[in-house]
């Protein structure tokens, strides 16, 4: 009889899950928003987008759609996790990589009942996860004849073009590949219109014949904004290669113009037929503005429109295989009577700069990058030609696909569903929020600088930690922001406004010093260290891990002895590196060091360098800290952690350092609950009764001798053995 209660549970969860939409999240590369029609920007005459138009037509359109960090990976990790990129690890494309344990919203739905798959670009470095069934392309992927990675690990080649193949591949899935009992999230992620710009064969003769419109600031001087501006490589004018870039065969040539070293790689992955029909597209133009240049008759601002002309056809071209292939995934749901019941979203990873400052690329706050398109269709929720004007980003996407498939949303997703704007037509409630953050770290690609920022409705506030300068613009008078009007009197009180709403948002989302994940990779040591760790996570089996710094590399040391005696039975695995601090500790363990160990008990102490390298407020600390926690929690949902007070400094009890320490652990303390996170306060097992603390057990007055370490494994084991057995 007990059952019968048990089996009506699971009919009734069958059926709430039958009647719960699909997703169909549909995503590109580099994906301007002046590159779509419905955006109303200035090439929508010349290049239009009717299939994307479709989905904004008969959903929504959102005009302030907005990225947290405009880099490929970051952003794509900012979609999957719901978070900023310094809380899901993946802060830049050069030092990070996603550590696919975490959760994501394809992991949530997968375990609710969803069918999920992805096909395309996944640019992310690690396997995907949460999926049943995935084919992704490998890195950034070929424009032709390209190679998929398979779920079993090996590659397989398509011959043709990779949007139409990824298009081919996602129809493929929906028609044959699915369980159709089931709802499903399908991420069809195209590698258009990624630099280098390759269009289908089909589509590079398109707009031979006339001169697309040029963006107003193609000739931006770079005057009245950060110095920075005018340092960076990614310009129309200077920093395109003749080959990769520009099309162009042979030899590099006019090295005032163009840059040598880098061939169009893909024209060498073509075959015979395909490279006839490339070269026959291109090269008499090419060779219409070789002789030209020889002669002297085009030179400076004309090579650069020139260039620009390359660049933005072959951009659009692109564009044009991604509008066709979203029209052919809109075609296949309303013939397979699934459109009622499917949510369609487009959208990039971020913008990209279509001549506009003249550049190309990302990276900065500015508009153009900033910005990414976001339409969606809904049947039956969403007002066809809704138009928003709502202040949404990329983290938004995984608490709306959560909220919308009836999964409780995770308390650490720092986004906001849109469930709520999405049922008003695009009208954002009263209690949506106030701005926006940004956060660029300072790739070497391109000499972006380092900035970060928040934007409201009109204004939009840049700090530069180069020289601790800001830029400030008014996007109402300035919408082209080519003057900041950051040291404008009239603006003033706007100036410190802003600066409040900056502060407001770093605190919310938790950016700071300490938990913004950095590596010390330029330290041969640690680097040999992070790598030799690895290999140890490789073999598995540890049940006891050890997280901190020098204090706890020092087991290693004068604590040898009493590590052999206590841990050496109970398979332990030490993560403490000298020198480390909060962020340090932060960026090893979303780079591999939790990869596979799920321990039965991790023993945190860090922090110690964070007060002592920069005297950190007690807060910051302490929110690093948090940090560290939520993600073992996440990681190890069934492993105990022992949260060990930072070790007091300084002799005496009024030290500078000791107070700040002793401020730690108040705030720290606080985040026991006793059933997974235990707290430990070990400070009066090393102090003298007058609160001093002896050199004798901690000379330095922060690294403990031989006697210290027995001393700290002593008065540990009660709460160790507990935790263990």
């Amino acid at each position: 009889m007990k059952l019968l209660p048990l089996l009506f549970v699971l009919l009734a969860s069958a059926a709430d899950a039958a009647k719960r939409p699909n997703i169909l999240f549909i995503f590109s590369d580099d994906h301007a928003l002046n590159a779509i029609s419905s955006y109303e920007g200035p090439l929508k005459d010349a290049a239009p987008t009717p299939n994307l138009d479709r989905i904004a037509e008969q959903g929504a359109i959102f005009t302030r759609s907005y990225c947290t960090n405009s880099i490929c990976g970051p952003s794509r990790a900012s979609i999957l996790t719901g978070k900023h990129s310094h809380i899901n690890g993946y802060v830049d494309n050069n030092t990070s990589r996603f550590d696919g344990s975490q959760t994501t919203f394809p992991k949530l739905l997968l375990k609710s009942g969803y069918q999920t798959a992805l096909v395309g670009k996944w640019h992310l470095k690690t396997t995907p996860e949460g999926f049943d069934y995935w084919e992704v392309l490998p890195g950034q992927g070929s424009y032709y004849n390209p190679d998929f990675i398979q779920q079993d690990g090996g590659r397989k080649r398509y011959t043709g073009y990779v949007t139409d193949i990824v298009t081919e591949r996602a129809i493929d899935w929906l028609k044959t590949g699915r369980d159709k009992g089931k709802p499903f999230l399908l991420m069809c992620q195209h590698k258009a219109p990624h630099r280098n710009w390759s269009p289908a064969l089909r589509h590079v003769d398109l707009w031979d014949d006339v001169d697309l419109p040029e963006p107003k600031t193609l000739f931006d001087d770079y005057s009245n904004r950060h110095p920075s501006l005018a340092k960076q490589r990614m310009s129309i004018a200077n920093d395109f290669f003749w080959g990769w870039d520009m099309k162009l065969n042979g030899d590099a040539r006019f090295p005032e113009y163009f840059m040598p070293g880098l061939a169009n790689g893909e024209r060498g992955r073509m075959n015979e037929d395909q490279q006839a029909a490339w070269d026959a597209a291109y090269e008499t133009e090419n060779q219409a503005m070789i002789a030209t240049v020889e002669a002297g008759e085009m030179k400076g601002d004309a090579v650069t429109r020139w260039k620009y002309q390359r660049y933005i056809k072959d951009y659009l071209r692109c564009i044009r295989s991604v509008d066709e292939g979203v029209g052919r995934m809109l075609d296949y749901l309303d013939e397979s009577g699934l459109a009622e019941d499917t949510i369609v979203i487009y959208s990039s990873d971020q913008g990209f700069y279509l001549g506009e400052h003249g550049w190309y690329d990302k990276r900065w706050m500015f508009e153009e990058s900033f910005a990414m398109p976001f339409l969606i269709r809904w049947p039956g929720v969403i007002k066809p030609g809704s138009r928003s004007e709502a202040l949404i980003q990329n983290i938004d996407y995984a608490p709306t696909f959560l909220e919308v498939a009836g999964v409780e949303i995770p308390e650490t997703v720092q986004g906001r569903s849109l469930l709520p704007v999405l049922k008003a037509s695009g009208k954002a409630p009263e209690d949506w929020r106030e701005g926006l953050y940004y956060f660029y770290s300072g790739e070497a690609t391109h000499r972006v600088a380092a900035h970060d920022g928040v934007c409201d409705q009109r204004y939009k506030l840049m700090y530069f930690p180069g020289d601790k300068s800001w830029n400030l613009f008014d996007l109402e008078k300035d919408p082209m922001e080519m003057r900041s009007v950051h040291d404008d009197p009239a603006y003033a009180k706007e100036l410190e406004r802003m600066k409040g709403l900056y502060a407001r948002l770093r605190d919310e989302y938790r950016m700071n010093e300490a938990t913004l994940p950095a590596h010390r990779n330029d330290q041969g040591w640690w680097k040999k260290r992070h790598e030799e760790t690895l290999k140890e996570v490789k073999k598995g089996g540890h049940e006891l891990v050890f997280i901190g710094d020098s204090i706890t590399q020092g087991w290693e040391g004068a604590g040898k002895q009493t590590w052999a005696e206590f841990y050496g039975d109970r398979k332990p695995l030490n993560l403490g590196y000298s020198g480390d601090r909060t962020e340090h500790v932060l960026w090893r363990l979303l780079n591999g060091e939790l990869e596979g160990v799920d321990p039965k008990a991790y023993v945190l102490m860090i922090g110690t360098n964070n007060t002592g390298h920069r005297m950190a407020p007690p807060e910051e600390t302490a929110s690093g800290i948090k940090l560290i926690l939520e993600l073992l929690r996440d990681r190890s949902p069934d492993s105990k952690i022992l949260l060990l007070s930072v070790f007091p400094r300084d002799e005496k009890p009024d030290g500078a350092k000791r107070k700040i320490n002793d401020g730690v652990n108040e705030i720290i303390k606080g985040y026991a609950d006793g059933e997974m996170i235990h707290w430990l306060d070990l400070s009066d097992t090393f102090l003298a009764e007058d609160g001093t603390l002896p050199r004798e057990i901690m000379p330095d007055f922060l690294h403990p001798k031989a006697q210290g370490y027995r001393m700290w494994a002593e008065a540990m084991e009660p709460k160790l053995k507990e935790l263990l057995d």
